[in-house]
């Protein structure tokens, strides 16, 4: 699936496309990398990602990101316009308690649940990222 597109894409005309929480959406792909753009409200689950980093880009909103470490548990606050990377094999708990609206690069076919993971609630789509539109 190519989602290169011929025409730059705003992101928030790709985010008013969908309302569907914790179901991220492909907006383009760079080599082997997804860009997604994800709306989120609540709490997702503890999970871990064994070959790759996860990175996030808060665009609207804030979002929490909870990590278990070799030093500990912490959690990260990301408000809007923060970055941060989650290492590979780190586990983490992404949550919003607010709502946020997303970018996410990693690999394409990363699952949304990582490798390793709790049981998947409901609100929580388990999705290799969906195609725009």
């Amino acid at each position: 699936m190519s989602t290169h597109a011929d025409q730059p894409l705003e992101l928030g005309a790709a985010l008013a496309s969908f309302d569907t929480l914790w179901s991220p959406r492909i907006v383009t792909q760079v080599n082997d990398y997804d860009v997604r753009v994800a709306k989120v409200a609540g709490d997702h689950l503890w999970h871990a990602h064994d070959d790759t980093d996860e990175f996030f880009l808060v665009l609207e909103g804030e979002l929490l990101i909870s990590l278990r470490e070799e030093a500990g548990e912490r959690t990260v606050r990301l408000p809007k316009g923060a970055v941060f990377t989650v290492p590979r094999g780190i586990e983490h708990k992404p949550s919003a308690p607010s709502g946020a609206s997303l970018l996410l690069f990693e690999p394409t076919g990363t699952s949304t649940v990582g490798d390793r993971h709790e049981e998947v609630p409901d609100h929580v789509d388990a999705t290799t990222g969906h195609a725009l539109g």
